[in-house]
């Protein structure tokens, strides 16, 4: 575990740009690759139990996402005030911390509990395939349940790293995210095969090792927020919520949380076209799904970089550095994309079958759709990852609203349509499938760089956030 820090990993309103933003970004990279090693870790054990149970699962995390993504959003809305006032030098962000931990602590619980609730209306609104219906979405409810139980422990973790990516510090969260991975990957075979004194759990056991290890990282990371220098300094009394902060992080936090909801709500609308399908189609979508997050590791991180990247060069007045660095990422991230594409197209087989150990029925057919779905997506990957820098951009400068409406643009208006015509319409199968995923990810993110562009988010947002005394202004209205 890290020795505390009294300040950021390095400066990001100062000097050359290329190296505090790999600084900063590189351990977000890490951190995601941490996260997939959760889904991997899964998905490798449960592909060894059946070829249904990773169908489960992956039926589970768009239903999982959508809940998630409202907290999320608001997580986000905290990690910009904190890169702002951090490059404003205000030195509000330990207070702005603890109001976030507030208002993220009461949503995590409702959730946690709603969840609960509507796991099997929100699986019965599926209009699965008869065989999806009686083999997969009984297990995909058993991992649900368990899972909303511990989302507390789940969010509790997310705010620690978007309070410390906001003030700019990030190998504390890429070293907990270790730790609990490490837990997860060691106990999950034993929860769901039923090693020793462990009960035999199968798809159920996947979903409680991972509450147990985001449990552990939530306490390290809690620890190391009111215990230690790491991070912004929080007190008790930051907790108590004040409506001031409480409306800013809302109005910040609602397009942000809109716009992961919409994406949820988007990824279910996918799934459930996609359970029309057999079985096999269902688990190669959700494995195919799997191998792109994979792929998408380093966009994700440069993407949440940018937070901090353009928050704070905001904060600190610097508009057209802003800028600077998100054109630098965006080329970072379309090269290491574009090197991914060629790969995963070239040569999808390996990748595909690593997840599909068991030698069970389907197996064959599962295999052969999820390369299919591999060489499609990898057509998409430069896009994808462009987009991410791009939608980051706008969220680190507060202009949420913008990044909802590229979200919405991209899902709702050019995938699921798509999808919709070319499968039921045109009959294209799951051609039309794999079809609609690269349009909507190639149509979305050229309209994000083309409004990007036009440089107007420069002006709305240094007006509303970037100067210390407006900022200070608008928080004290």
């Amino acid at each position: 575990m890290p020795s505390g820090v009294e300040s950021a990993d390095s400066d990001l309103t100062d000097g050359s740009l290329l190296r505090p933003m790999f600084m900063l970004a590189w351990p977000l990279v890490v951190i995601q690759l941490l996260q997939v090693a959760y889904n991997v870790g899964d998905t490798f054990w449960l592909g060894a139990l059946s070829p249904d149970a990773v169908g489960a699962v992956s039926l589970a995390f768009p239903l999982l996402f959508l809940l998630i993504a409202v907290g999320a959003g608001f997580t986000t809305a905290g990690a910009i005030l904190i890169a702002q006032h951090t490059g404003a030098g205000s030195g509000d962000g330990g207070l702005i911390a603890g109001q976030t931990l507030s208002i993220i602590s009461v949503i995590a619980v409702t959730l946690g509990v709603v969840g609960y609730v509507v796991t099997d209306p929100m699986l019965a609104l599926l209009p699965s395939d008869p065989a999806t219906q009686e083999a997969i979405i009984p297990l995909a409810a058993d991992y649900l349940r368990i899972f909303f139980l511990g989302l507390p422990f789940v969010f509790g973790f997310y705010v620690f790293v978007a309070l410390m990516r906001g003030y700019g510090s990030t190998r504390a969260p890429m070293f907990v995210m270790f730790v609990s991975v490490i837990i997860n990957l060691v106990i999950d075979p034993l929860f769901i095969f039923g090693v020793g004194p462990f009960p035999r759990l199968e798809v159920a056991g996947a979903a409680v090792a991972t509450v147990i290890s985001r449990g552990v990282a939530t306490a390290i990371a809690f620890y190391l927020l009111y215990y230690t220098q790491v991070g912004p300094t929080i007190e008790l009394e930051h907790l108590r919520p004040r409506w001031e902060y409480v409306t800013e992080i809302v109005r910040l936090g609602t397009p942000t949380a809109l716009e992961q909801s919409m994406t949820a709500l988007a990824l279910v609308a996918m799934t459930a076209i996609v359970v029309t399908f057999p079985p096999a189609v269902v688990a190669a979508y959700g494995l195919g799904n799997r191998l792109i997050s994979l792929v998408f590791l380093p966009a994700l991180g440069m993407g949440q970089a940018m937070d901090a990247i353009v928050g704070q060069n905001l904060g600190a007045e610097k508009p057209d550095r802003a800028e600077r660095g998100t054109w630098i990422a965006s080329g970072v991230i379309g090269a290491i994309m574009l090197v991914a594409g060629v790969v995963a197209f070239l040569v999808p087989e390996p990748f595909v079958s690593v997840f599909l150990m068991a030698d069970a029925p389907g197996r064959a057919e599962t295999m052969a759709y999820g390369v299919t779905y591999l060489q499609f997506a990898a057509v998409a990957f430069v896009f994808m990852g462009v987009m991410q820098v791009v939608l980051g951009a706008f969220r680190g400068a507060g202009n949420t609203k913008t990044a909802l409406a590229f979200a919405v643009f991209g899902l709702w208006l050019v995938r699921l349509p798509t999808a919709y015509i070319l499968i039921f319409v045109l009959e294209w199968g799951t051609v039309g499938i794999w079809t609609a995923v690269v349009l909507g990810d190639v149509v979305g993110a050229l309209a994000a760089v083309a409004w990007f562009t036009r440089g107007t988010w420069k002006k709305s947002i240094v007006e509303s956030e970037a100067s210390p005394t407006e900022g200070d202004e608008v928080l004290a209205e």
